[in-house]
């Protein structure tokens, strides 16, 4: 137990206390959201097998999990669905990114409503399409007119989802007609002076950078409660001018960009050297991607990097409950994410180390001879979830998980 709660204390050190109270309360929940917000003690604990240091390099998400898919427009107008976080991106084996999205299935259990056996079926069904996607050496992509089954339904209500619903949720209007962001603690909570003056600098300094600085005019700044791995992270909702007030506006989402958990465990793999880690993150989504968000930018300030990106209407994930959509239609989704995966790994292949690839579509059709393999080691990365889990859950509720400058 003293190991886990040390090395969770230790990663999260440094963050804004008020925000990482709210992250260490989502990790007692379940062991599917502590594999989600602790990464970084799940490359802690990867086994050392041949598996996941002999298979093929390639540029990794670094945090691939169920809820790591979802919905975005791009900057061509188009939604897409397909993976939507880059943070911890890396230059791995291929096998990494595997055996954390397969951990995910079997530590979901409970929300996914599926059984052990279930749960393993997914598993398999994830990998019979990572393989048959990697086999066929083409990257694709899943759009409205492409996409299936649940995919397909969400990708369809949103059509009917508009900015200005999007800014009634995460707004307000003042006397003036204005808008002022929320600050509700469920999405935004008040900023510092400190922190509204940077955000409003950075915003400035991509403005310059556009044909229109006007429309990236700050309105408003507050502090954004989102995700939960970086709950902490100095990150900010910012409203925008956009098209016009009121109705006009944008939000933005700026982020502070820390090193990937996985590059520690790395030494053996040259990883690029990055002007910053939001160049880090920010160009492997735009090569990993078929097609990147709006407004995505990485922008310097001093040792600190951020990303900057829209928030949309459009955003969303699928929901995954096997009693109420149906296992079949569970399995469909989830053999999406596993071409997604491939995908992504093909479009991003050959590139500043990567493997080629002919190399990946190699290792695709090999599939027997790793699959046994890949799923054993899922199974005792998923026991450790849950033994870490629990130590933890025992340190909190024994109230050893509060940040020090939120105590009374």
């Amino acid at each position: 137990m003293a190991n886990v709660v040390k090395t969770i204390r230790n990663f999260n050190a440094g963050r804004d206390p008020e925000r990482l109270a709210m992250k260490y309360e989502k990790l007692r929940s379940s062991p599917f959201v502590f594999l989600r917000g602790t990464c970084h003690l799940f490359h802690d604990r990867l086994p050392s097998d041949a598996l996941f240091a002999k298979a093929p390099v390639a540029w990794l998400c670094g945090d691939a999990h169920l809820e790591n898919f979802g919905s975005y427009k791009g900057d061509n107008r188009l939604v897409y669905f397909d993976i939507n976080d880059f943070d911890e991106s890396a230059l791995a084996p291929v096998t990494w990114e595997l055996v954390r999205f397969l951990t995910s299935i079997l530590v979901a259990g409970d929300s996914l409503r599926a059984t052990r056996d279930d749960a393993n079926a997914l598993c398999r069904v994830f990998l019979d399409g990572y393989a048959g996607a990697l086999a066929l050496g083409k990257a694709r992509w899943v759009e409205r007119d492409t996409a299936s089954g649940l995919i397909h339904d969400l990708l369809a209500t949103l059509k009917a989802r508009t900015r200005p619903e999007l800014l009634d949720k995460r707004t307000e209007r003042k006397k003036n007609g204005r808008r002022r962001i929320l600050r509700d603690g469920e999405h935004a909570l008040p900023a510092d002076k400190a922190g509204q003056e940077r955000a409003k600098k950075l915003v400035a300094a991509f403005a310059e950078t556009q044909d229109n600085p006007g429309f990236f005019k700050v309105l408003d700044v507050a502090r954004r409660i989102a995700g939960t791995g970086s709950l902490g992270v100095e990150r900010y909702v910012i409203l925008v001018e956009g098209k016009g007030s009121p109705d006009g506006n944008y939000l933005l989402d700026l982020k502070q960009a820390p090193a990937s958990s996985l590059v520690p465990h790395l030494a053996k793999i040259r990883q690029p050297a990055w002007p910053s880690n939001a160049h880090r993150v920010v160009t492997l989504q735009r090569r990993m991607q078929a097609v990147s968000m709006a407004f995505l930018h990485p922008i310097v300030d001093g040792k600190s990097s951020y990303v900057l990106r829209g928030l949309q209407p459009s955003e969303d994930r699928v929901s995954l409950d096997v009693r109420r959509t149906g296992l079949d239609h569970v399995r469909g989704t989830i053999a999406e994410m596993g071409q997604l995966m491939a995908w992504a790994h093909l479009r991003s292949s050959g590139r500043q180390g990567s493997a080629i690839a002919d190399a990946l579509v190699d290792f695709g059709a090999s599939v027997k001879s790793w699959r046994r393999d890949l799923l054993d080691a899922a199974h005792q990365c998923a026991a450790q979830v849950e033994e870490d889990w629990e130590a933890y859950s025992e340190a909190y509720d024994a109230g050893a998980m509060v940040p020090a400058k939120a105590k009374p």
